[in-house]
């Protein structure tokens, strides 16, 4: 710590750093966050990918899904993405669709196809249903300019 200022050359700060009420707030969020369900958050993320990525199949859209947890990213591509040269060969431009039409029904996706969606314990069975039916509306618009 002795080469952190004011005694040292390395500048360092932060907009709540060493705050004592968000170190308090951190130290509560983790105490809750520790008694969640992560098994079921890693479940409802894969019935959410794993059906976008069926509807999608279903209309004839190539796509895959990476998940990991409660993150997924689809790609528009018939193969498997496993590094950046894959992804970049993904179809953006149908991603692009896909994410306008979703807007359009109320349901925010990232704007690139390579960020992650990431869901929360807020997203329940009742979120994920409802986000499949708005995404069959999304994917048959997408043919739509």
């Amino acid at each position: 710590m002795k080469r952190v200022a004011p005694e040292g050359p390395v500048y360092q700060a932060g907009t709540l750093s060493g705050n004592p009420v968000a170190v308090a707030a951190g130290i509560a969020a983790l105490r809750l966050l520790s008694r969640m369900d992560y098994a079921g958050l890693a479940r409802r993320t894969a019935e959410l990918a794993g059906g976008l990525l069926e509807m999608l199949a279903g209309r004839g859209i190539p796509c895959t899904v990476n998940r990991a947890a409660s993150m997924f990213t689809l790609f528009f591509t018939g193969g498997p993405v496993i590094d950046f040269a894959d992804a970049k060969a993904s179809d953006a431009s149908a991603y692009a669709r896909f994410f306008n039409a979703m807007l359009g029904e109320g349901v925010y996706l990232p704007p690139s196809q390579f960020e992650a969606n990431f869901l929360s314990f807020s997203h329940d069975g009742r979120v994920i249903a409802e986000t499949l039916r708005k995404a069959r509306r999304a994917a048959a618009k997408m043919g739509r300019r």
